[in-house]
């Protein structure tokens, strides 16, 4: 398997985890010569999505009645919250901060949110490396970007990482994944407005648009704060999507060493029957401290 053929599974591995965070009915994925495709049903309307790998790279579709609701909002998520190349009405600012996070749809491991400060040199620096949504890259390229983003940033961007035993008693005194999002992507915000004076900052749109704003501390409320979904079209989106994927997989590879056993990503039946075997590896209350316990996953495990 080649690493476009890799980043199309994960990428569709990826959609699949979203879309049943949303509630809808989804099959297993399925391989088909040059795609990988599922279902996605919601009350009477079903529609395939195919990730297609080759030689022009990475390219996703979506089959179906395209005036059904289904299709609207799946579009909606695979493609951007403006549909059929429609305008915005945003446009991306010289210099401004990007935040977006990494590893919520994980069972095991961290969540990390990341922010990155540009400007247009480095935002023309970004672009010509390939910066973009870190779901279009293998993790070999996530690495070795994420490396390339650290230099040409400098000092300006900010890591906000929360282990699964921290983000357990956060979760448990805060009772909503959105909630600690929006924790999360303001202090990433505030970290870099400590040593940088910034008037916009651009993050990917998740739940109420209210909860980061109302995570702001004095520094943030003076700042104008765009939230898009798809926002990782954003250079600094992008980059920041690239960092906090870059510190999950390293997580990953580090407790997979630690433990003598391959910690897969995601929320599947491999990942089910990997908790089951580091329970009784480990322990039960060891392998609290390496999951995100409120996971659907946790029913089955403990």
């Amino acid at each position: 398997m080649n690493s476009i053929e890799k980043t199309a599974k994960s990428l569709i591995n990826q959609y699949r985890q979203t879309f049943l965070n949303t509630g809808y009915s989804v099959s297993d994925v399925k391989k088909e010569v040059y795609s990988y495709s599922m279902e996605v049903s919601e009350k009477n309307e079903k529609l395939k999505v195919l990730v297609y790998f080759g030689k022009k790279g990475i390219k996703q579709d979506l089959q179906g009645n395209n005036s059904a609701n289904l299709f609207k909002s799946l579009q909606s998520i695979i493609f951007g919250e403006k549909l059929f190349n429609e305008e915005t009405g945003f446009t991306e600012p010289d210099v401004y901060i990007g935040t977006d996070e990494s590893g919520k749809g994980d069972y095991f491991g961290p969540l990390v949110t990341a922010g990155v400060l540009i400007n247009a040199d480095s935002k023309s620096t970004l672009k010509k490396i390939g910066v973009r949504d870190s779901k279009e890259l293998s993790d070999f390229a996530i690495k070795q970007m994420a490396n390339q983003i650290r230099k040409i940033a400098k000092d300006n961007f900010s890591i906000i990482r929360i282990n699964p035993e921290k983000y357990n008693s956060l979760y448990s005194k805060i009772g909503n994944v959105n909630n600690l999002l929006g924790w999360a992507h303001a202090r990433a915000i505030e970290n870099i407005l400590d040593s940088h004076k910034v008037d916009y900052a651009v993050c990917d749109k998740f739940g109420n648009p209210q909860t980061i704003l109302n995570s702001l501390m004095d520094k943030g409320k003076t700042i104008n704060l765009h939230q898009e979904i798809k926002a990782e079209k954003y250079t600094a989106v992008a980059a920041a999507s690239i960092l906090a994927r870059s510190e999950v997989i390293n997580w990953f590879e580090i407790n997979s060493k630690k433990f003598g056993i391959m910690i897969p990503k995601g929320a599947s039946s491999q990942v089910d029957s990997t908790a089951l075997k580091l329970k009784n590896q480990i322990g039960e209350e060891e392998l609290k401290k390496i999951v995100k316990v409120h996971f659907k996953t946790s029913l089955k495990i403990f």
